[in-house]
């Protein structure tokens, strides 16, 4: 077989991903958080992008509004022959006109300025004092009139207070434990140890060190460090420094003088706790259901974790980036949210204007690649806005009767449905709808909510959303009488709403509701009459 070199020509198709293509990929999956850091840091680095302003009134209606007095009285003087200054004729009208208005009586008499006013100055400024007092001898003409502001960060200038000097941050559990640890000892040895064992407190308040490693890094004794932890247990809250959940525990009830040896066995069993094995939990305390009812009760007001009220953030609250309302014809009106869109511009007489000054190549390649960057960027916060009204739009399309009747009303959803519908890829809707929200009048839901996978119906039925089959069998728990359904039961009803559905799917569903198992239900079901 004969190996030959020939040149052949053909044509074909391929997707170059350009840099630019790749950054808008990037754009369309991010939240709204995320693209406003991204454009303020283009907007610092691009010295062709502005930020587009909210638009303003024109500029006469602006002056009309908020300064008409003052522009009135402007005029006037300039119809009266003023000279445009505010002042009359006999001030600055000629040689010597500094002499008639550096004569006038800058401090005149009470009875002077009634004269001019026609009127007795105690109807014309009724809440002043009286006008003309003499300062007090010695004051050196400082008012002794307090500050508009009070005397909490005023000053004699009149100036406002520093509001940033009056500031307080929140203090963290690590600051807190600090504080009480210089206080409660002046032992080195011991703050060196305490010193470290708050460092090793988490943010719910548990001691994740173990005190044997501890001590052998700081080179101490083991009973020198569990008496340091001792004492760190004591401060506040209650409960911290705690190594596990039942210690927490114990140390809020030592505290309250609660921990008598019925609570202390039930402390020690918390398994049977969660489990709710009532029974078993009344032979190891040794109390009746009254008894042990209390005690449930009282070990349900503890803290569990207690470091969770110090250094905690700020809430964020979920913005949504489309807002769908019903419309007065009964159809569904979807818009974008305009505060999650970063709006910029392009100045494009700023570069006309630094253009024609660029000397060298370097300036004039840099000025280029800014406006390329600049109008790219602009194009692709379009093209995103836009294809996130487009999915959102069939979503809600898909989707009418979540939005008119509630879950129970959701369809199956995939991506293929919508990108199909839309004319999209399926990579293209799963990146819209990546950290996404859709404001409704049912709340705030992530767009990736809609899509739910699909539960086939019995007896060649339509299909179900797990997610509506999902919200009924949290009814049917919520709606138990004296009866409590098991996973079996749950599935025979289902079967006879249509839902074919198996058991292990609905013990699935159920756990990922955090709901208790039949068995456990039931037990808490019969110690409920003994309150």
């Amino acid at each position: 077989m004969g190996l030959l070199q020939r040149l052949e020509m053909r044509q074909g198709q391929a997707l170059v991903m350009t840099p630019q293509l790749l950054q808008a990929i990037k754009l369309l999956q991010l939240s709204h958080l995320d693209l406003a850091a991204y454009v303020d840091a283009e907007l610092e680095r691009n010295p062709l992008l502005e930020r587009a302003e909210a638009e303003a009134p024109e500029a006469g209606d602006s002056r009309g509004e908020s300064h008409g007095e003052n522009y009135g009285e402007a005029s006037d003087a300039s119809r009266d022959g003023g000279d445009g200054d505010g002042f009359d004729g006999e001030g600055f009208s000629g040689e010597g006109s500094a002499e008639p208005w550096l004569s006038h009586d800058l401090n005149p008499s009470r009875s002077a300025i009634e004269g001019d006013l026609g009127t007795r100055l105690d109807n014309v400024f009724p809440d002043d004092g009286p006008v003309g007092r003499e300062a007090p001898t010695g004051s050196e003409g400082l008012s002794l009139t307090p500050a508009p502001w009070g005397n909490a960060g005023g000053s004699f200038d009149g100036e406002a207070p520093d509001f940033e000097a009056t500031l307080t941050s929140e203090s963290s559990l690590h600051e807190h434990l600090s504080a009480q640890l210089d206080l409660a000892t002046r032992d080195p040895v011991e703050r060196l140890v305490g010193g470290f064992l708050v460092d090793a407190i988490d943010e719910a308040g548990y001691l994740r060190e173990d005190l044997a490693g501890l001590a052998e890094r700081l080179g101490v004794g083991l009973p020198v460090v569990e008496r340091v932890l001792a004492l760190v247990q004591g401060f506040d809250p209650s409960g911290v420094g705690a190594r596990d959940l039942a210690e927490c525990l114990a140390i809020q009830l030592r505290e309250q003088d609660r921990f008598d040896p019925a609570m202390q066995a039930l402390v020690s069993r918390l398994d049977l706790v969660a489990k709710r094995d009532l029974a078993s939990l009344r032979r190891l305390c040794g109390v009746d259901d009254e008894d042990l009812a209390d005690m449930l009760s009282e070990l349900r007001r503890l803290d569990p974790k207690p470091g969770r009220a110090f250094g905690a953030g700020p809430v964020e609250v979920l913005v949504p980036d489309v807002f769908v309302r019903a419309a007065p014809d009964g159809s569904w009106l979807v818009e974008l949210n305009s505060e999650a869109l970063p709006r910029v511009l392009v100045n494009q007489s700023y570069y006309a204007t630094v253009t024609r000054g660029a000397q060298t190549d370097t300036d004039k390649a840099f000025l280029s690649e800014c406006l390329q960057t600049a109008n790219w960027l602009t194009r692709s916060l379009e093209q995103r806005a836009r294809t996130i009204l487009k999915v959102a739009s069939e979503i809600v399309r898909q989707q009418d009767g979540f939005f008119v009747n509630g879950v129970a009303h959701l369809r199956p959803l995939n991506l293929k449905t919508v990108a199909d519908a839309i004319g999209m890829h399926e990579s293209t809707v799963s990146r819209v709808t990546s950290n996404k929200s859709i404001g409704t009048s049912r709340g705030t839901f992530e767009m990736k909510y809609f899509f739910t996978a699909a539960i086939p119906g019995a007896a060649g039925a339509a299909a179900h959303s797990s997610e509506a089959v999902r919200h009924r069998i949290k009814q049917l728990i919520d709606g138990e009488a004296n009866d409590v359904l098991s996973d079996d039961a749950l599935v025979q009803r289902l079967r006879g709403e249509g839902v074919d559905i198996a058991r292990r799917t609905v013990a699935k569903y159920r756990e990922s509701l955090r709901i208790p198992s039949s068995i456990e239900r039931r037990r808490e079901r019969a110690a409920m009459p003994a309150r």
